[in-house]
């Protein structure tokens, strides 16, 4: 493959985040009187946006919501729509205090870059949080980011890759999308790029292996074999 650009997922691939995405998501549940997460089923609630993962922290499970133990079955969208701007207000300011890049992922990105290749992130993290999060820890060395914002639908919808892709006028057969989860692995096939998928992120080797993805990287180091070939 003659690789011209490689786009990136954020959380999970680029930077570990879930540390201050459980934070919080708990701030928001216990503002609302709603039992608080733990961050292995946070880990599971990511990946398909932030509004997602609030209605799965919400509602995933009905008998246990409440903080007293009382059963509550009629959680409804004005409970969710205000633990939801409550985690959003509280995430605008709070979303870089724990979260980090994986070790080696801005080295193989310069490295993409000192070779002519394009480099870009795609993520469904809100696309205020995607801006901050790439100027606090990446210094802005990326060429595009974009997150969810009105006009580009959430992953695995294929609008974010299509807004990189004709930003640069690059055809698919010269892209690749790198992510860790099976949002990340849909986005790319319904986008017509090659996945590589990693497995130092949010899901299992075994977890992108049963989905069907061929390539796999145990580090940020190991994607460029990929690419660089």
């Amino acid at each position: 493959m003659d690789i011209k650009l490689v786009i990136f997922d954020m959380d999970g691939t680029i930077l570990d985040t879930l540390e201050d995405l459980t934070d919080s998501t708990n701030y928001a549940l216990k503002k609302n009187g709603l039992k608080e997460r733990s961050i292995d089923e946070v880990r599971s609630f990511v990946g398909n946006g932030i509004r997602k993962l609030i209605e799965r922290a919400v509602g995933n499970v009905r008998e246990d919501n409440n903080i007293d133990g009382s059963v509550d079955d009629n959680i409804g969208d004005d409970v969710i729509d205000k633990v939801f701007e409550d985690f959003k207000e509280y995430y605008a300011k709070n979303c870089a205090i724990k979260t980090k890049p994986y070790d080696g992922i801005i080295e193989i990105v310069k490295e993409l870059k000192e070779k002519g290749i394009y480099t870009a992130v795609v993520s469904n993290k809100a696309d205020f949080a995607v801006q901050s999060l790439c100027v606090d820890y990446f210094d802005n060395i990326f060429d595009y980011a974009v997150g969810e914002k009105e006009g580009i639908k959430c992953k695995p919808c294929p609008d974010g890759v299509m807004d990189v892709l004709n930003r640069f006028g690059i055809e698919k057969e010269n892209a690749v999308y790198v992510g860790d989860s099976d949002v990340d692995f849909m986005t790319a096939k319904n986008s017509g790029l090659e996945f590589i998928g990693v497995t130092y992120g949010f899901r299992t080797r075994e977890f992108l292996e049963n989905l069907g993805s061929r390539n796999l990287a145990d580090s940020p180091r190991e994607i460029l074999k990929f690419i660089l070939n």
